[in-house]
């Protein structure tokens, strides 16, 4: 009697056609809806300075405390027109000119100028736009007519914060679309190289974008019932988040499934086997990376706050789109999804090959890797943490202690231009002047003492009924010293100091430190903001965020990685040897930074996203290695269980690191400094773990523990008791051997 084909059972039409026909239509509704919500995003997104503030900093009292002295939202833009001599009487005639020209196109209250230079070779306006309208479109207006109206060979720039948040808008403009092409275009590259398969390389990158589609549509509904605040840069990380992460856990299931496929002919059966393998894995790792993500929530600074919860829905929408939509798609497909290379199906005697070193059936690279591991497991390892300390001194040399807003954006811009303009000709923080808030009582003593502070070069009470300064519009000339009638709000008044210094040098943040050491012992509630004391604060509360959000981050990874690998060591090496990945990921990334970009410095973030992304991540290619090493370690025993978990995972496990890293080097293309270098830091951590960490680090420190990895688990202690029942009777044998010789 013939054996029946392991698989061919027939498998009901429900299984085998409805639920996979379903799940993909399901999944096509969310695409169709989510896909043209991707358009809308800029409807509930923002880049304006106050998503990105320190909620509990006094930058944003100050600035809730300005919003009472203004009756609209207005963002100034700062005109400035520079000439190479001293404006001509017939010069200063034209440019007053344009004073109702640019009132009519700012659309705000009145326009303050013609301002004139000490030096008469410049004069500024001061041009109130409103914020709920188009700021981009009005610059550009502004522009277009400065540029035109401004007497013959003159420079003209519109800077400011109108200026500089229309430079941001048109940097940000390639998220929409760009961003999302360049990714998408490395993944599809890579997965055609690595699979040489058209159909696969689809299923997997339909995977990807349905997955997006439905992060989109979560994140908009979120954003716009006011539960996050959604900006440019998250809206970024988003895009890339999502493509990679979902692809990595395609690549991850793809890799069961056409295991499986060696061994049925079924496909739906080798569907449910891959799902059954995979799904484990691939929870443990999206919550890996979720819960890191909202950590960010613990964090002060609004900005985190806002990157934390977008990126988990993102991850989320990931995790269920790898763990349905695929499986649906590989389930209808079947061996036609490898062509022209399908899985051919295997002997029974070749299915599960009998192990003993656990190079047993392996070849090539990962097969040469496996017996360097097993030949010099402890010169492997202990080489490869030098390597990383070596790459971790560099960190010292990382400048993240924030950069002039001036630096953020990369290309050319005209508002940055302005700002340098400004700085050459009126005094160096005039156009962002500290703003003071003080008890009504107290406010003659607090301005004293303010003009009197080291550092400040003027000072004034903000008059009632005077144009209101928001941070970032310049001091007006001539305010007068103590107005006869200054502007009260709920007994408190604005005082608005001129710094000597530009409002993004580390010698304005010190006379802001005075200021607040100094004003306090005269007045217990005054607050000191504008952009220096914002720009100061947010760099405080960043480094605060390092101290408290990687322990939690750590912490939970941890305890994730015990209950998946039921093992205390496992775990702790594991989280150590990507802490150590990280540290020399970022002094690589230091000295890259320093040396060869010529950036100034990094954002005060980019330390703690850069280790929340890249152990997160991180952990993902360990949690996929160490759950099949355990798994094979259950059949074989954990020194040829590491071999083979090492073998048949390396290929997909490569292939997913470099697809990540591809992805996120995509943000390079957003010529916004954070974001670049947010992009290399990620995409060079990311092939470092998957080369060095995962490939040679952890299997030969795994090799080298042996059975011990384990514990305290039963699979440690069951494979320790039978390597100590073995040693004994060695010895006893051999004298019993030599005594019958």
């Amino acid at each position: 009697m013939n054996k029946t084909p392991h698989g061919s059972a027939r498998v009901p039409f429900w299984l085998r056609w409805l639920i996979p026909v379903l799940l993909v239509v399901t999944w096509l509704a969310i695409a169709g809806i989510g896909g043209p919500t991707f358009g809308r995003l800029s409807e509930v997104s923002s880049n304006d300075q106050a998503s990105f503030l320190p909620t509990g900093a006094e930058a944003t009292e100050v600035r809730d405390w300005q919003a009472k002295f203004r009756d609209t939202n207005e963002v100034p833009a700062v005109i400035v027109i520079e000439s190479d001599s001293a404006f001509t009487p017939a010069q200063l005639g034209e440019v007053a000119a344009l004073k109702g020209k640019l009132e009519a196109l700012g659309a705000g209250s009145t326009v303050v100028g013609p301002i004139p230079s000490e030096d008469a070779k410049a004069v500024q306006f001061v041009v109130p736009i409103e914020s709920a309208g188009e700021v981009k479109e009005v610059v550009k207006e502004l522009r277009a007519e400065v540029q035109a109206s401004a007497p013959a060979g003159m420079q003209t720039f519109v800077t400011g914060p109108a200026g500089l948040a229309a430079d941001l808008v048109s940097a940000f403009a390639g998220i929409d679309g760009i961003l999302l092409l360049v990714a998408l275009a490395a993944v599809f590259l890579i997965l055609l190289i690595v699979y040489r398969s058209l159909l696969l390389p689809i299923a997997v990158l339909f995977t990807s974008v349905f997955a997006l589609c439905a992060a989109i549509l979560l994140v908009f509904g979120m954003a716009k019932l006011g539960w996050i605040q959604l900006n440019g840069q998250s809206q970024g990380i988003l895009s890339i988040l999502v493509i990679g992460a979902a692809t990595d856990y395609a690549l991850l299931y793809v890799a069961r499934f056409r295991e499986a496929l060696t061994h049925t002919t079924n496909r739906t059966a080798a569907a449910l086997t891959a799902w059954k393998a995979a799904w484990e894995p691939i929870l443990a790792s999206g919550a890996t990376v979720i819960i890191a993500l909202l950590c960010l929530l613990l964090s002060d600074l609004n900005s985190n706050k806002a990157l934390g919860p977008v990126a988990a829905a993102g991850i989320l929408c990931s995790l269920f789109a790898a763990l349905t939509l695929l499986p649906a798609l590989m389930a209808l497909l079947g061996r036609a999804a490898f062509w022209p290379f399908r899985p051919k199906l295997l002997p029974e005697t070749e299915r599960e090959p009998e192990l003993v070193t656990g190079l047993e059936g392996q070849k090539g690279l990962w097969r040469a890797t496996g017996s360097l591991v097993s030949r010099r497991p402890r010169t492997v390892w202990v080489a490869s943490v030098l390597l990383l300390l070596m790459a971790s001194a560099g960190v010292l040399q990382l400048k993240a202690n924030g950069v002039p807003q001036t630096d953020v954006i990369l290309p050319a811009s005209n508002a940055v231009d302005g700002q340098d303009a400004l700085a050459r000709h009126f005094d160096a923080g005039s156009g962002s002047p500290a703003v003071i808030v003080a008890d009504e009582a107290k406010a003659q003593d607090v301005l004293a003492k303010t003009k009197a502070t080291d550092g400040v070069g003027a000072a004034y009470l903000l008059a009632e009924g005077s144009v209101p300064i928001v941070p970032g519009a310049p001091a007006a000339p001539g305010a007068p010293a103590s107005p006869t009638a200054p502007a009260v709000r709920d007994g408190k008044v604005l005082i608005n100091a001129t710094l000597d210094f530009a409002a993004d040098s580390n010698e304005a943040e010190n006379v802001v430190v005075a200021l607040r050491q100094e004003l306090k012992k005269i007045d217990d509630g005054a607050l000191v903001g504008g952009v220096t004391a914002t720009a100061l604060d947010t760099n405080t509360t960043a480094q605060r965020d390092l101290v408290t959000i990687i322990p939690v981050v750590l912490a939970v990874i941890l305890v994730i990685l015990m209950l998946l690998l039921r093992s205390v060591l496992a775990p702790v090496l594991l989280v150590a040897s990507v802490v150590l990945s990280y540290a020399a990921a970022m002094g690589v990334s230091a000295f890259v930074f320093n040396n060869i970009f010529g950036f100034p410095g990094a954002d005060a973030t980019v330390p703690l996203f850069g280790f929340v992304f890249l152990v997160a991540l991180g952990v993902d290619y360990n949690i996929f290695l160490m759950s099949r090493v355990r798994e094979e370690s259950i059949k074989h025993g954990t020194r040829p269980g590491i071999l083979r978990g090492l073998g048949v995972t390396g290929g997909v496990i490569t292939s997913a690191g470099v697809v990540l890293a591809a992805t996120f080097a995509a943000l390079g293309v957003i010529p916004i400094m954070f974001l670049v270098q947010l992009a290399f830091i990620v995409a060079f951590g990311v092939l470092l773990d998957t080369v060095l960490v995962r490939s040679l680090l952890v299997p030969a420190l795994a090799y080298d523990i042996s059975p011990r990895i384990w514990w305290p688990s039963k699979l440690g202690r069951a494979q320790m008791d039978a390597t100590e029942r073995v040693r004994p009777a060695a010895p006893e044998a051999e004298s019993a051997e030599a005594g019958i010789r």
